[in-house]
C-alpha cells in the first residue's frame, strides 16, 4: 500500500474512534443493514468505530463553512440569503465500500441540527448511455473518465454550488447496466450534497489554448477516499461478482444475466477478466493517482473494515 505523504495525520482506528467525543448513536442495526451494499460487512460497531467521529468532523466543517458564508455577505454588504450547499465528494474503487459509506454518512448528518437537509447524487448517472458508448467503442472503457459526460456533471454542480432549485441529476440502472433514459432525481439547494464516484478526484489534463478549465473536485468542500490494497479489492469484487451472479444477475432483465448461464468456473474467469482488464487497470491509471487530493481517507483491512484513518493538515 502507497505511503502517506507528510501532510496527513494518521490515526489508528482506535485512536479515530476517541474523536466521537459525545456524539450520540442515532443509526440502528437494522438501519446500517439496510445502507450497506451487497458483500460490504459494516455494522453498528464500525459505525461508532469510525462514522460517528467522521461525522462530527464533517458536521464542524459544514458548520465553519455556514458562519464564513455569513461573515462574507455581510463584509460585501450582500442582501443575497441563496445559501451555498456544502459538497462532499468520496472516490475509491469499485467494490470498496464507496455506497456504504455515503449512505451512512448522508443518514448520520443529515440528524445534525447544522444540516437537516442532506443529498447524495452517484456519478453513475452521468455516465455517458451504452449508445454513445457503444458507438465510440468505449464499452470497455466504462467507468474510466472518458466515458462520463463531465461538462453536464460540472454543469449539475455549478447550479447546486449557486444555489439553484431544483437541479436534476439523470438516473442510472444497475439492473439494466445503462443511463435511465428520461429519468431523473432533483435536488432542490441541500444543506449537503454528497457526490460518489469512483473517478471525483480526477484532474483532467489543462488544455494548451489556454482556456479556463474547471474540474469535478472544484466543487468539493470535503473529499473522501476510500482505500485498500489491491488484492483486497480483487478478492470483494470477485466475491461481489459471485454474489450477485446468485442474486440480482438471474433477472433476465440484467445485463449480466447470461453469466447465470455459465458454471462456476466459466462465470469466475469471466469476473477474473473483467477486474484485470477493465477494474483494475482503472484503479491503477485513474482512481489510485487521485487519493493524494483527497482531505481524509479511510484505509480498510482484508474484513473490510477500516484499520487506519488519514487527515490532510490544514
Amino acid at each position: 500500500m502507497i505511503p502517506f505523504p507528510a501532510n496527513y495525520s494518521l490515526f489508528l482506528s482506535e485512536e479515530w474512534a476517541s474523536f466521537r467525543a459525545d456524539t450520540p448513536l442515532t443509526l440502528t442495526s437494522d438501519e446500517v443493514q439496510r445502507l450497506r451494499s451487497i458483500g460490504d460487512p459494516v455494522d453498528l460497531k464500525e459505525v461508532q468505530r469510525i462514522y460517528l467521529s467522521l461525522s462530527r468532523l464533517l458536521s464542524s466543517h459544514v458548520e465553519s463553512s455556514q458562519i464564513l458564508f455569513q461573515q462574507r455577505h455581510k463584509f460585501l454588504q450582500m442582501q443575497d440569503t441563496v445559501k451555498t450547499p456544502f459538497i462532499i465528494g468520496i472516490a475509491g474503487s469499485v467494490a470498496v465500500g464507496k455506497s456504504t459509506t455515503a449512505r451512512i454518512l448522508q443518514e448520520l448528518l443529515k440528524r445534525w441540527k447544522s444540516s437537516p437537509k442532506v443529498a447524495l447524487v452517484t456519478t453513475d448517472g452521468f455516465l455517458y448511455p451504452n449508445t454513445v458508448l457503444q458507438l465510440q467503442n468505449h464499452m470497455d472503457r466504462k467507468g474510466f473518465p472518458e466515458s462520463y459526460n463531465t461538462s453536464s456533471l460540472i454543469r449539475f454542480l455549478s447550479e447546486i454550488k449557486t444555489g439553484v432549485p431544483d437541479v436534476q441529476a439523470p438516473l442510472y440502472s444497475h439492473l439494466t447496466y445503462d443511463v435511465l433514459e428520461g429519468e431523473y432525481v432533483t435536488i432542490d439547494r441541500p444543506d449537503i450534497l454528497i457526490v460518489e464516484g469512483v473517478n471525483v478526484l480526477q484532474v483532467n489534463p489543462v488544455p494548451r489554448d489556454g482556456k479556463a478549465m474547471l474540474f469535478v473536485s472544484d466543487f468539493f468542500d470535503f473529499s473522501i477516499y476510500i482505500d485498500a490494497t489491491i488484492a483486497n479489492i480483487h478478492q470483494w469484487y470477485m466475491e461481489r461478482f459471485i454474489k450477485l451472479r446468485e442474486t440480482a444477475f438471474r433477472n433476465p432483465q440484467s445485463f449480466f444475466h447470461r453469466y447465470t448461464k455459465m458454471n462456476l468456473e466459466e462465470a469466475s474467469r469471466a469476473a477474473e477478466d473483467l477486474w484485470t482488464n477493465i477494474n483494475l487497470k482503472n484503479l491503477k491509471e485513474n482512481i489510485l493517482p487521485t487519493r493524494p487530493r483527497a482531505n481524509l481517507v479511510l484505509q480498510k483491512g482484508a474484513d473490510h473494515m477500516v484499520e487506519k484513518v488519514a487527515l490532510r493538515r490544514l
